[in-house]
């Protein structure tokens, strides 16, 4: 214990404080700036494998794949389940003059719902149900699908409140359906069954190929339109949808009503698998 006269006061630790050593200098503004440039690019680094390598997030922009996705719902796709080929990728190597896919165990199975990439389409993702296998008959009769000459079962639930062409909140008929391998599902039908895919085929599918189909039938553009998407190679295919992971009704929130952002969330579909 040591006494100051001078200030009249104690001071604890006998004598004055000797610097630090161990001490680190302060940084510059210029060390700064290069180090928060380099956390930058390792977060931008990370994010970046991650997407290329396991899981990639895709939103649903239309209605084609309603009731079992809403526009405005969010999802992970998984690269691994398939392999990876240049579908892969991130633009611009996914139009590489590349084919074939590695670490592949296998090729999607019927009923699985897909991200594949649309080059009859510029090149764009679409998300969709595998209908048909390689070498699989597929045809539609009066909206009744039909999978190498044997109907797939489809069980009418009931009418129910969306959205059909420029209509809002009218009534459209849904229907269960079960695949051969006993994959079930609803599927919604706006026209009924006599929309202008209801009566179509048929296709053969050929080697390497899937044939995709939305659940919406009657306003999906999928592998019965031959001229926009038709048959879909094994190499073009991103991944498998999984889950989703946020999902927000854009008709109750604009994006400047910031107030209505907690009420135009599905809390109810966050975290719902895809299937």
């Amino acid at each position: 214990m040591a006494f100051d006269f001078k200030l009249g006061s104690l001071k604890f630790g006998g004598g004055e404080k000797k610097p630090d050593a161990q001490a680190k200098p302060e940084m510059t503004a210029a060390e700064e700036a290069w180090d928060l440039a380099k956390t930058v690019f390792y977060a931008v680094a990370i994010a970046l494998v991650l997407r290329i390598v396991i899981f990639q997030p895709f939103n649903i922009p239309s209605g084609s794949m309603k009731p079992t996705l809403e526009v405005g719902d969010f999802l992970f796709v998984s690269k691994p389940t398939y392999g990876y080929s240049r579908a892969s990728l991130v633009y611009p190597f996914t139009r590489m003059n590349a084919h074939g896919r590695i670490l592949s165990s296998r090729g999607p199975a019927r009923g699985e719902v897909v991200v594949f990439k649309d080059r009859k389409d510029g090149n764009k993702d679409y998300i969709k149900r595998v209908i048909g296998m390689p070498g699989d008959e597929i045809r539609m009769i009066g909206g009744h699908l039909n999978i190498n000459g044997e109907p797939v079962k489809k069980e009418f639930i009931g009418m129910f409140d969306t959205d059909c062409d420029h209509f809002k909140h009218t009534q459209a008929p849904r229907y269960r359906e079960t695949l051969p391998n006993g994959v079930s599902y609803v599927v919604q039908e706006c026209h009924g069954d006599e929309g202008n895919l209801d009566f179509v085929g048929p296709y053969r599918v050929p080697e390497g190929h899937y044939f995709m189909m939305g659940d919406n039938r009657d306003q999906s553009q999928d592998s019965r339109v031959e001229s926009q998407v038709g048959y879909v190679a094994l190499d073009d295919i991103v991944g498998r949808a999984e889950r989703i992971f946020f999902s927000v009704d854009g008709d109750r929130a604009a994006f400047w009503q910031i107030w209505n952002w907690p009420f135009a969330i599905r809390y109810g579909r966050i975290f719902e698998q895809v299937k």
